[in-house]
């Protein structure tokens, strides 16, 4: 077969395609005439469903101006951080601009930039993280003393140790070395420095903590189930195998203790591929590719709604006990990965989501380093 000429015209469809960005093209009355992969992502369902429904019954827009802006089809219209609720996902911040389609009256092409993908993450050069980095620091010294000592005596256990109970020493002291490991990474971090990063397993990531969090809930009398929704195609991700670790930790023990209230609490860890989340660096100015998503969703009653938008800030917390300084830590951790993080509520289905984007592992020497992840 004969390869496409570098001088042939693109056609239309593929290039609708290939855009990052959420576009709709609108027929007369607001209805979906087609959309685009991103469209769909964004909206959480295929075209074939969403052709033909009224705009309004997919994207509610509480702004009654601007709805009023959308019914003129013969005047264009761009609007910021724009608070709408797509059923699935919840309450998003948006950018939206509309634009007549020229010499077809009543038809018009709707873009949306999804903000919430992006502004929860805020900037890690100003004091935030600073703030987020002190408390650990200083402690760091008095927490190795302690751990040294939980680590001798994991040892000490297991040379005594039935094989049933083996595992759970030899547990404790790889817990201990990378609770130490994490110390150490958090002190350098004052320094601006971030740790080097591989090709990552998720999976093994994601069952690790689980395993951890299994084991410290052994004796409780509320059992959370976790539920696994694992895509065993998905290729190693670029990060660190210890903070991958330590983010699904925090997640998980967040999401158990929110719904430790219900009648029937629940977890659920999901991997997917999630393409169209781009990554713009200062450092190359290049854009980073995010196409691997793990999802962390809980059923419990979810985070106030006047503190959603400062989860991811030091010392900001809804717990009686709480620092505050769990969520910050993630958040720095997920972005020394040149990852991302947002929180979503849908507050329909009663659901919280936690997602975390992360890169794929880069290729090496010329080969790319997309190795299968085992389910």
């Amino acid at each position: 077969m004969n390869a496409p000429s570098v001088n042939a015209r693109p056609d239309i469809g593929r290039l609708m395609a290939s855009l990052p960005v959420a576009v709709v093209v609108l027929e007369p009355g607001l209805r979906i005439a087609s959309l685009n992969p991103a469209a769909e992502q964004f909206f959480g369902q295929s075209a074939r469903r969403l052709v033909g429904n009224r705009l309004r019954d997919v994207m509610t827009v509480p702004d009654a101006r601007l709805l009023e802006r959308l019914d003129d089809y013969e005047t264009p219209v761009s609007a910021r951080e724009v608070t709408v609720s797509i059923r699935g996902r919840g309450v998003l911040r948006i950018d939206v601009n509309v634009a007549p389609v020229a010499d077809t009256p009543g038809w018009q092409v709707l873009t949306i930039h999804d903000n919430s993908a992006t502004d929860a993450l805020g900037d890690d050069s100003g004091s935030a993280d600073n703030a987020v980095l002190r408390g650990p620091e200083i402690m760091a010294h008095e927490i190795k003393n302690p751990l040294a000592g939980i680590r001798g005596a994991a040892q000490l256990l297991g040379r005594h140790a039935s094989e049933r109970d083996l595992p759970l020493t030899e547990l404790i002291t790889s817990e201990v070395d990378r609770i130490a490991n994490l110390i150490e990474r958090m002190q350098k971090l004052s320094r601006r420095t971030t740790p080097p990063v591989e090709p990552c397993n998720l999976h093994e990531a994601a069952r690790r903590a689980i395993d951890v969090l299994s084991a410290a809930h052994e004796g409780s009398v509320v059992r959370v189930r976790i539920k696994e929704e694992f895509d065993p195609s998905l290729p190693a991700v670029l990060g660190s195998p210890d903070a991958l670790v330590q983010v699904i930790i925090n997640l998980v023990a967040n999401a158990r203790e929110a719904c430790q209230g219900e009648a029937a609490p629940r977890v659920a860890i999901r991997t997917r591929f999630a393409s169209g989340l781009q990554l713009h660096t200062t450092d190359s100015g290049e854009p980073v590719r995010l196409p691997v998503e793990l999802r962390v969703t809980d059923n419990g009653p979810g985070v106030d709604a006047a503190m959603r938008e400062h989860i991811f800030e030091p010392f900001v917390t809804t717990k009686k006990a709480g620092q505050g300084l769990g969520l910050p830590l993630v958040r720095k951790l997920v972005r020394d990965m040149n990852g991302r993080i947002t929180h979503e509520r849908d507050d329909e289905a009663g659901l919280t989501h936690f997602r975390v984007h992360l890169p794929l592992a880069r290729e090496t020497r010329g080969k790319a380093s997309r190795r299968k992840v085992a389910p």
